[in-house]
């Protein structure tokens, strides 16, 4: 049986551009206020191209000891440069990068994940500490 999980790829962000990041602090104060980026090809950048580009990314928190994740976020990339004129003639691209707003009331860990037109899923995550 296939399974949604399966298809998910991850690798070290700074050696792969399709891998998204996740910059925010790693300890927080329990319901303060925090913003987490997800950005895919921080290091390494990523095409953004009508051919090209990053559709989408979702975030979302597990907390631990929580049988279930939280999504926090699902952000999409919409404009790729397309036009009635041709591929990349467009007036617009979107950066693959989002800023979310949040507050945790326990440690956890987040999950990025992202989706390449052409290169499939992918998935990250970062421990978060309360203080």
């Amino acid at each position: 049986m296939s399974r949604i999980g399966d298809q998910f790829q991850s690798a070290d962000w700074k050696a792969e551009k399709h891998a998204p990041v996740i910059d925010c602090p790693g300890e927080v104060g329990v319901d303060e206020n925090f913003n987490v980026t997800i950005t895919v090809g921080k290091e390494i950048a990523h095409p953004n191209t009508t051919e090209h580009h990053i559709s989408w990314a979702q975030l979302f928190f597990k907390p631990d000891g929580g049988k279930f994740t939280c999504q926090v976020g699902n952000f999409e990339f919409t404009a790729h440069g397309e036009s009635a004129e041709g591929a990349d003639a467009g007036p617009v691209h979107t950066h693959h990068s989002v800023t979310a707003a949040l507050r945790i009331k326990k440690a956890g860990t987040l999950i990025a994940t992202s989706l390449c037109n052409i290169h499939g899923l992918w998935e990250n995550s970062k421990e978060l500490k309360v203080k």
